[in-house]
C-alpha cells in the first residue's frame, strides 16, 4: 500500500503491484530506508510514465501539470525571460526552490529576470535544460529544508533522479497550436473616414495555426563489465514561435504637409508584433555512471551539456518613431532579442563504508553561459551607418561544490538506534558580465555633448565597459542530522546547519520534524524549521539598460547594483540574507487502494530581496544624468524591502480500482490553497523621501505581484484508464484567479479562474512500439482579453492577453507521439 503525498504519480500502478512499489525516498530525510508514507514531511514522487502522459514537452510545464503548488506562468516580451521562464513553488520566488540532481546541488541560470513577470528579480535553475528522457523519477519536497540542504530551500526541494537501468528507448513527438483567439477579432479591412483618420473593420475571432514543436529523445543504458553501468540520454527540440498579437491601430507613417495620411497606411501589415512563445532550438545530453570497486567502494559520475538558441520579439518601432532611421527601415522595424545559451555540469564522487560509517565525497562543477544578441534593429545615434545586428555580451554563472557526508547508527537507548548524519560543504561561485560590441551600447554625442539620438541597440542595449563584472564568493557549511523512533509509533528528526559566506557573514538554521502513527492507517506529521537565502551574485552585481513595458508604454530602464553611484544616490544599501520560519502540519491516511494526505503550511520570510520600483520622474532623471546615465528614463535596484507571510493547504487523494475484465482506473485529486501577504514594508530611503511622496522604492504594484500574481488556489484532477494495450489519461486543472497589476487599480487586469482540460490516448502496438495522440488545453481556453479595455492603452489592442496567465496564452495544442523501446 501507498500513502504518498503526491499528485497522480502512482496512479498507473496496478493494484496487484501496490505492495511491491512502495517507493524509497532520498529527499527530505538523510536516511536511506524511508518510504514516502513514513516521511515526516510532504513529498511528491513523479515517475517518467506520468511525465510522458502529460503531453508537455518542457520540464517546467510537466511539473505545473502534475503538482498543484507548482506554477509556471509564461510571460512574453520580457527580454531573456522569454527564453528561460522561471517557475514558482507555493507562490514564493523561483529562487526559493532548491534543485538537486541525484541529490547534488544544481547550478542556477545566469539570467536575471528583470521585467514585469512572475519571478521578477530572481535567477533560478533552468529546469528546461533537463530532458525528461534522462529522468527516472522526481521527488518534490514541499517544506523548508535550508537546515538540510542550504540556501534557496525555503519553499522546498526538487530532486531529479537520473535513470540507471539497462535497455533503451527512442521517441518522437510532433505538435502544433490550433486555436481561435477568444475576444480578439481578425482585421478584415482598413479605410480612411471622412475626417481623414484610419478606420478598421473586424470579423470573427482570429484563427491561428502555428508554434509547431518537434522533439526527438532517447535513452540507452548498458552494463560495463560486471560491476559498472552507463546510462546515456539525449533530447533535441525545435519550437517555432507563436503569435497572439492583435492588430496595431496606430499610424505608422508621418502625415504629409497637408496633414493627410500616407497611402501606405492602407497596405501596412498591422500584425507587426510577435506576442507569444519565442523561437527556440534546444539540445541536451546527459550521462549517469556508476562503478562498484572492491572493498565497498563505488565511483559515480553524472553530467550534462545543453545548448539553446532563442529568438523573441520586442516592441515594434514605427516608421515615424524617433528611434527609427527611415533610410534603414522605411516601414519601421521589429527588433528581436537572440540568445545563445550553453550549459554544462559535471559531478564526480566516491562513496564507501569504513567501520560502521557510510561516507560520500563529491565535487560538482556547473556553468551557465547566457549570451545575448539583437537582430533586425539599429543604434539610432549612429544614424544610417548603424549595423542591424549586434552582439550584446554574456551573463555567466559558475558554481563549484565540494561535499563530504558520513552517516551511521548509534545506540543511545531509544526504541531503535539513532541515525546520525554529518557533513561539510564548500561552495565557490562566480558571476560575470562580458562586454558587448561597441555599437550595441555606445551613444554618439553632438558637438555640444548632447546625444544625437537614443543610443545602444534598440530593444536591448549591450553591456558596456561600465557593466562588466567578474565577482566571486565562497561559503563553507557544517551540518548534522539525527533521526530515530522514540517509540514504535513516534519518529523524530532534528537537523542543524551552520554556513559562513565570504561576502555577508554567517547563519545557523535548524529543523525539527516528527511523525506519530495514531493507527496502522492514520498518522500525523509536522515540521518546523528556520531557513535563509543568500543574495545571489547576480542580484548584487548586475547592471544593464533595457526597454520595459509599463502600462502599455515602452521606456528605457536602467538596472544598477547596490554599490553603483546612481543606486546609492537613490537610496540603495548593501543586501542582507533573507531569513525564514517554516511550519508544516498534516496527516496521512491510507486504506487499501485509497490514499489521502493533507498538509497545512505557514512560511514567514524577513528581509525579502526584491527589485525596486522603476523609479522615474524629473528628479530621478536629474540624478541619473548627474551620475552619467544620460539616456536612462528610470532606474531600479535590489533591496531588502519587505517581509512576507505565506500560508496554505495541500490536499492529495488517490484511488485505484481493478475493473476486472473492463480494465483498471486510477483517480487522483490534488488541491492547493495558497495565500501570500506582505506583512511589512520597510521605510522609504531618506534619499527618495526627500524627493516627495510620489517616489517610493516599493509600492502597491509590486506588492500586488507578490500577493496576487500567482493563483490562490489550484486543483489538479486526473483519471487514467487502461484496458489491455489501450490507455487514456484525462486531466482537468483549475487555475485560480490571478491579478496582473498595473500602476493603479484602474489598470489592473483580473484573470478569472479557468479549467484547462488535457487528454492523452495511447496504444501499445507491439511489445516495443507504442503511439499516442493528445491535446493540451483541449477546449481552447484563453484568459480574458484586453481588447475591450482599449481605453487604457493602445497596447491593450496589440497585446490582448496577460502574460501572468498561469496556463499560457497560446490556446489548444494538438500532438502525436511514437516511442520504441529496446
Amino acid at each position: 500500500m501507498q500513502a504518498e503525498a503526491q499528485t497522480d504519480s502512482t496512479s498507473q500502478t496496478s493494484n496487484a503491484d501496490k505492495a511491491s512499489t512502495e517507493r524509497i525516498i532520498v529527499t527530505g530525510s538523510r536516511r536511506n530506508d524511508r518510504t514516502v508514507s513514513e516521511s515526516t514531511v510532504p513529498i511528491d514522487i513523479i515517475r517518467v510514465e506520468d511525465m510522458v502522459s502529460t503531453g508537455q514537452l518542457e520540464m517546467s510545464q510537466v511539473l505545473s501539470t502534475l503538482v498543484p503548488s507548482f506554477n509556471y506562468p509564461q510571460a512574453t516580451i520580457t527580454d531573456g525571460t522569454d527564453h528561460a521562464r522561471p517557475a514558482v513553488l507555493r507562490g514564493l520566488a523561483p529562487d526559493h526552490t532548491l534543485v538537486l540532481i541525484n541529490g547534488k546541488r544544481r547550478h542556477s541560470s545566469a539570467l536575471l529576470n528583470l521585467n514585469g513577470s512572475v519571478g521578477r528579480g530572481s535567477s533560478a535553475v533552468d529546469l528546461n535544460n533537463i530532458p525528461t528522457s534522462a529522468i527516472k523519477s522526481i521527488e518534490i519536497l514541499r517544506d523548508g529544508a535550508a537546515a538540510q540542504y542550504g540556501s534557496d530551500a525555503i519553499a522546498g526541494v526538487i530532486n531529479i533522479i537520473l535513470k540507471d537501468g539497462e535497455g533503451g528507448n527512442l521517441s518522437a513527438t510532433y505538435g502544433k497550436y490550433d486555436s481561435q483567439m477568444a475576444g480578439v477579432p481578425q482585421l478584415t479591412n482598413i479605410d480612411i473616414d471622412a475626417n481623414g483618420n484610419l478606420v478598421f473593420t473586424t470579423g470573427d475571432d482570429r484563427r491561428v495555426n502555428d508554434g509547431a514543436i518537434s522533439t526527438i529523445a532517447g535513452n540507452y543504458g548498458l552494463a560495463v563489465g560486471d560491476r559498472a553501468f552507463l546510462n546515456l540520454s539525449f533530447e533535441s527540440r525545435n519550437r517555432q514561435p507563436t503569435n497572439r498579437s492583435g492588430f496595431d491601430p496606430r499610424e505608422n507613417y508621418a502625415r504629409d504637409a497637408n496633414g493627410d495620411l500616407d497611402d501606405r497606411e492602407l497596405t501596412f501589415d498591422r500584425y507587426n508584433h510577435r506576442f507569444g512563445k519565442a523561437d527556440i532550438e534546444d539540445m541536451a545530453l546527459f550521462y549517469n555512471f556508476g562503478w562498484d570497486l572492491a572493498n565497498d567502494l563505488k565511483i559515480y559520475s553524472f553530467g550534462s551539456y545543453a545548448e539553446r538558441e532563442g529568438l523573441s520579439g520586442g516592441f515594434y518601432r514605427r516608421a515615424n518613431d524617433s528611434r527609427n532611421v527611415p533610410s534603414i527601415y522605411p516601414d519601421g522595424f521589429l527588433p528581436k532579442i537572440g540568445s545563445d545559451v550553453q550549459d554544462h555540469s559535471l559531478t564526480l564522487g566516491l562513496k564507501g563504508e569504513t567501520s560502521d560509517w557510510n561516507w560520500d565525497l563529491s565535487v560538482v562543477r556547473g556553468k551557465n553561459d547566457f549570451a545575448f544578441s539583437v537582430h533586425d534593429s539599429l543604434n539610432t545615434s549612429l544614424g544610417a551607418s548603424s549595423p542591424t545586428d549586434f552582439e550584446n555580451g554574456s551573463l555567466i554563472y559558475a558554481q563549484t561544490v565540494a561535499n563530504f557526508t558520513a552517516d551511521t547508527a548509534v545506540d543511545w537507548g531509544f526504541e531503535e538506534e539513532v541515525f546520525v548524519f554529518l557533513g561539510a560543504e564548500y561552495r565557490h561561485e562566480n558571476y560575470e558580465i562580458t562586454q558587448g560590441e561597441e555599437a550595441s551600447y555606445i551613444t554618439m554625442l553632438d558637438a555640444n555633448g548632447n546625444p544625437v539620438g537614443p543610443g545602444g541597440a534598440q530593444v536591448l542595449s549591450g553591456f558596456s565597459p561600465e557593466s562588466v563584472v567578474d565577482r566571486s564568493r565562497h561559503n563553507v557549511a557544517l551540518f548534522v542530522e539525527f533521526d530515530t523512533n522514540l517509540s514504535p509509533v513516534f519518529n523524530m528528526a532534528l537537523a542543524g546547519r551552520y554556513e559562513d559566506y565570504s561576502d555577508f557573514g554567517s547563519t545557523f538554521t535548524s529543523k525539527l520534524a516528527a511523525r506519530y502513527a495514531v493507527t496502522d492507517n492514520f498518522a500525523l506529521r509536522g515540521a518546523i524549521s528556520t531557513g535563509f537565502r543568500a543574495p545571489s551574485l547576480a542580484q548584487t552585481s548586475y547592471k544593464s539598460i533595457a526597454t520595459v513595458f509599463e502600462n502599455g508604454i515602452p521606456r528605457e530602464v536602467g538596472h544598477f547594483p547596490v554599490d553603483d553611484p546612481a543606486a546609492i544616490t537613490l537610496g540603495a544599501t548593501t543586501l542582507e540574507a533573507e531569513e525564514s520560519v517554516n511550519g508544516t502540519f498534516g496527516f496521512v491516511y491510507e486504506l487499501d487502494a485509497f490514499n489521502l494526505t493533507l498538509d497545512a503550511y505557514h512560511i514567514e520570510i524577513e528581509d525579502r530581496i526584491v527589485l525596486s520600483e522603476n523609479l522615474q520622474g524629473p528628479a530621478v532623471v536629474a540624478i541619473l544624468q548627474a551620475a552619467g546615465e544620460l539616456n536612462v528614463q528610470s532606474a531600479r535596484y535590489f533591496t531588502n524591502a519587505i517581509d512576507t507571510e505565506t500560508q496554505g493547504i495541500d490536499v492529495v487523494a488517490t484511488y485505484d480500482a481493478d475493473l476486472d475484465d473492463f480494465g483498471e482506473i486510477s483517480l487522483s485529486m490534488a488541491l492547493n490553497f495558497n495565500d501570500t501577504e506582505v506583512t511589512k514594508l520597510k521605510e522609504n530611503p531618506p534619499e527618495l523621501q526627500s524627493l516627495g511622496d510620489s517616489y517610493q522604492v516599493f509600492a502597491d504594484r509590486e506588492i500586488k505581484r507578490f500577493e496576487q500574481g500567482t493563483p490562490k488556489n489550484k486543483y489538479n484532477l486526473a483519471a487514467i484508464y487502461s484496458l489491455e494495450d489501450l490507455s487514456v489519461t484525462l486531466r482537468a486543472t483549475r487555475y485560480g484567479e490571478v491579478v496582473d497589476p498595473g500602476s493603479t487599480a484602474d489598470t489592473d487586469e483580473v484573470l478569472a479562474a479557468k479549467w484547462i482540460t488535457d487528454l492523452d490516448v495511447g496504444y501499445q502496438l507491439t511489445e516495443q512500439l507504442s503511439i499516442a495522440v493528445g491535446a493540451n488545453n483541449l477546449f481552447d481556453q484563453y484568459p480574458q482579453d484586453t481588447v475591450s479595455n482599449i481605453g487604457n492603452s493602445t497596447f491593450n489592442q496589440i497585446f490582448p492577453y496577460s502574460g501572468f496567465s498561469s496556463y499560457g496564452i497560446d490556446g489548444r495544442f494538438i500532438y502525436a507521439r511514437i516511442a520504441y523501446s529496446f
